[in-house]
């Protein structure tokens, strides 16, 4: 029996699952204060955007080493272990957390979840840790989309690009829109919703193909002019470029490293991204634009390599509120031609 309400039809417009917190806690702890001031101030604003996951915790405190997702209702405690070489997470630290989210938000301990970040293989990113095939919905700027927190390493929703998406959705209306390594598809969703023209998006996962779908279906839109793939996306592009086909917007945000069965080849994005921007730009329309972004914390970008385009980066319009840590991600537009208009 599924713990989260999952209705057969979806409301029009579904309510926002956003609690209120009591005044008059002891405030003695600095990391109880800590979530509820952030908590405060962001439900403000989810209420405005009709958004409700978010981070409401980021590593603030360095005596507590963890990131707390919001998931309509459900938490979601990310764990980061000291010397990022072991799982052992502290007992008190688990017992305090928790403590911390059933006291502040009278949540149940069945309401939370957790996963421990340490230094892993990078290919374990989307990696099935469970079978217990329990889904969410939740609203981001009022686009619906299905989270698991039980299965996955990540949940199908990457939240700190949640901004990224906004910011390319909003330059989508009767746009081409091409998404590659496209996950769960949700820039190519606001991007819809937006009303680009035609999205297609990419991906070599069956299970992310298949919850792509999913999430169109969620926000009423047709597959038609939403296609989806499942391919290789380095085989893709070749294939693509042959048959000359145009995009006026292509979204590029690969994973770090990634080995699939599927796959020839380790794809590894220090050495790849040239390859990938390379291609790209042969599929873009004569004003089209690249939004490339990664989680590398150790990739260089060597512009001289593209000396036909146009580049800016792009990160600080693409940080959340709720994100503190500013190297959560990088994000770049590429343009052809030597031009690039002001952002």
């Amino acid at each position: 029996m599924n713990k989260f309400p999952l209705p057969q039809q979806q409301p029009l417009e579904p309510p926002l699952f956003l609690p209120q917190i009591a005044d008059g806690e002891d405030k003695s702890s600095p990391f109880k204060n800590r979530i509820r001031k952030n908590y405060r101030h962001l439900r403000k604003w989810a209420k405005r955007t009709h958004t409700d996951c978010f981070r409401i915790y980021d590593r603030d405190i360095k005596e507590y080493p963890v990131a707390i997702d919001f998931y309509a209702n459900y938490f979601l405690v990310h764990y980061f272990s000291y010397n990022h070489e072991t799982d052992e997470i502290p007992a008190e630290l688990v017992q305090e957390v928790e403590s911390a989210i059933t006291s502040i938000f009278q949540a149940n301990a069945d309401s939370i979840f957790a996963r421990t970040r340490i230094r892993r293989k990078m290919t374990e990113q989307y990696e099935k840790i469970a079978e217990e095939k329990e889904f969410l919905y939740v609203h981001e700027y009022g686009v619906k989309f299905k989270v698991n927190l039980h299965d996955y390493l990540d949940t199908g929703l990457f939240l700190d690009h949640r901004e990224t998406r906004q910011f390319i959705a909003k330059q989508a209306s009767n746009k081409r829109v091409l998404n590659l390594f496209a996950y769960t598809s949700s820039f190519s969703v606001h991007a819809a919703i937006q009303g680009a023209s035609y999205t297609k998006s990419v991906d070599l996962s069956n299970t992310y193909t298949a919850w792509s779908k999913d999430n169109f279906a969620l926000n009423n839109l047709s597959l038609k002019n939403n296609e989806i793939v499942r391919a290789d996306c380095l085989k893709f592009l070749d294939d693509e470029i042959r048959s000359g086909t145009k995009y006026d917007i292509i979204i590029i945000d690969p994973p770090t490293l990634s080995r699939s069965k599927k796959m020839d080849q380790l794809f590894d994005i220090q050495q790849d991204y040239i390859f990938l921007l390379q291609r790209s730009c042969k599929l873009l329309s004569k004003e089209g634009v690249i939004f490339f972004s990664t989680n590398s914390r150790k990739f260089s970008f060597d512009e001289s390599l593209f000396p036909s385009c146009s580049i800016q980066e792009i990160t600080k319009k693409t940080i959340p509120l709720d994100f503190h840590n500013q190297k959560i991600h990088r994000a770049w537009q590429i343009k052809s031609g030597k031009q690039l208009d002001e952002i």
